[in-house]
């Protein structure tokens, strides 16, 4: 069965990436093409030839990049003009990369400080500019009222940090809390014009498994965040979700 859209993943770790891209591939549930994106190609190779062991029909690529503009950009027109995304419209992309730092701020140097505000928040916003651009390019810029339709879904992978910030943390909540907020900005901004924006707050430990820690609720299972941002990306605009709290059954709250 031909591939029904394409998703772009930045952030394909073999943890919550697996299961997100396992989902939305599998014919049996999103049955999307996947592009894949991280900074190291060893790791995407490793996490592509785990997928097809299970179930060798599934479309995936791996696309090598870092957050810098400059990568990212390569990334998306290497995605663009790849053989196996040819003629398919870019129907969800995610940004889920980790990022993390906890140090005293009396500590803290300048550099420091604002690095996750540059590789981290830029990255986000680099990411967010050239998949818009590409709904626009295949979709034309009618809005919702003008009978546009819903052009894609655009997910942020967050964290509790980015709602509140705990001691030696000033850095990693800052730069959380920024890309919350570049996320209600957007959704604001381009709903009207058919742009579903998401941001999720995955609060407890994600785990590529099926066993007794996620089937009672110790931990969060890859495959159940991969179904849940498919429902997310599969949302009409009669309703939107745009913040989700996510969290296994026992994480305390």
């Amino acid at each position: 069965m031909a591939p029904s859209g394409l998703a772009i993943l930045l952030g394909a770790g073999p943890a919550t990436g697996a299961g997100i891209a396992r989902i939305l591939s599998h014919p049996n549930h999103g049955n999307m093409a996947v592009a894949l994106l991280a900074r190291r190609p060893d790791s995407l190779a490793d996490l592509i030839k785990s997928l097809h062991s299970q179930t060798p029909s599934l479309v995936l690529e791996a696309f090598p990049t870092d957050t810098s503009p400059t990568s990212l950009r390569k990334a998306f027109a290497d995605i663009k003009a790849h053989q196996s995304f040819r003629d398919l419209k870019l129907k969800v992309a995610i940004f889920s990369i980790k990022n993390s730092s906890k140090k005293p701020f009396m500590e803290e140097s300048f550099e420091e400080f604002v690095q996750p505000l540059e590789t981290y928040v830029g990255g986000a916003m680099v990411f967010a500019q050239e998949s818009l651009r590409r709904w626009f390019e295949e979709n034309g810029e009618g809005g919702l009222v003008e009978g546009g339709g819903k052009k894609g879904t655009l997910i942020f992978t967050g964290t509790l940090g980015a709602l509140r910030c705990n001691a030696e943390f000033a850095s990693y909540g800052s730069s959380r809390s920024s890309v919350r907020q570049l996320a209600q900005a957007l959704a604001r901004e381009m709903s009207p014009k058919g742009v579903h924006v998401v941001h999720t707050i995955a609060n407890g430990r994600i785990v590529d498994a099926d066993n007794d820690d996620t089937r009672t609720g110790k931990h969060m299972s890859a495959d159940a965040v991969g179904k849940t941002y498919l429902w997310l990306a599969q949302q009409e605009p009669a309703l939107w979700t745009h913040e989700l709290d996510l969290r296994p059954a026992q994480e305390k709250f």
